[in-house]
């Protein structure tokens, strides 16, 4: 215990923290993604799998039990992510001087230098998701256990904002896991000349998944749209911008 305790001191213990509690979180964004895709099957499909996530593990254990054993290891990957990073910006700060700051400061990239504001705008996010879907507080119309009906109304009630939040909170996480994915790479020593490129476009492809992915629930709530729909309407607004 004391030589992880030690191993965790240094720069590349919370680095490596960083990269498997990051990889964690994105494992259970995707999961938790698909699972929601089930809203395009209809309200039956929805709600029998939101069932089936409350008898996971049985007979062995309660219902929820196993639903609730995995939200707490969530919530301690996510909140040791957060500590963990927070650590690392003031290591990095107290040890560089200031012309070399200011140097990598405007070497960074848009995704780096968005990724202390794209941290707080997914935490904030993860609270309202909470209160708005889990707990209900937020919603005006929720009825524990009709998943679909919940999802559906959540999202146009008060003339669409809450979607409206939904979709931006999504590009500030996919923003976030674009430079994640890159920094998992480097932490991992998978980064070098001749693979950076495709590593990239791995960390550009997993970013935009997640992204269409997730605001074309949202979407479908409003207007009825299925993820190939929204894919086209990214697609026709990047071809304006000439990308």
């Amino acid at each position: 215990m004391t030589g992880i305790a030690s191993f965790y001191q240094r720069s590349i213990g919370k680095k490596v923290v960083m990269a498997l509690t990051g990889a964690f979180l994105l494992f259970y964004v995707v999961v938790h993604m698909w699972g929601n895709f089930k809203i395009f099957l209809g309200q039956e499909q929805l709600d029998h799998y939101a069932e089936g996530l409350k008898t996971l593990g049985d007979p062995l254990f309660a219902e929820e039990q196993v639903l609730w054993l995995f939200r707490i290891a969530l919530l301690a990957a996510f909140l040791l992510h957060i500590y963990t990073a927070m650590q690392l910006s003031h290591m990095a700060s107290r040890g560089r001087p200031v012309a070399y700051k200011q140097r990598k400061d405007v070497q960074a990239n848009f995704a780096s230098r968005m990724m202390l504001l794209g941290g707080i705008a997914v935490l904030l996010f993860v609270i309202y998701h909470l209160m708005h879907f889990t707990i209900g507080v937020a919603h005006s119309d929720f009825v524990y256990g009709e998943v679909f009906n919940n999802v559906v109304r959540g999202f146009q009630e008060f003339m669409g904002i809450p979607a409206i939040i939904y979709i931006i909170a999504m590009i500030f996480l996919s923003m976030h896991i674009y430079h994640g994915a890159w920094s998992i790479f480097q932490t991992l020593g998978l980064n070098g000349p001749q693979y950076n490129g495709v590593l990239r476009g791995l960390a550009t492809l997993i970013a935009v998944v997640v992204a269409i992915g997730n605001i074309s629930i949202p979407l479908y709530a409003l207007f009825a749209l299925s993820p190939v729909e929204v894919t086209g309407w990214f697609q026709s607004i990047a071809g304006l911008f000439g990308f």
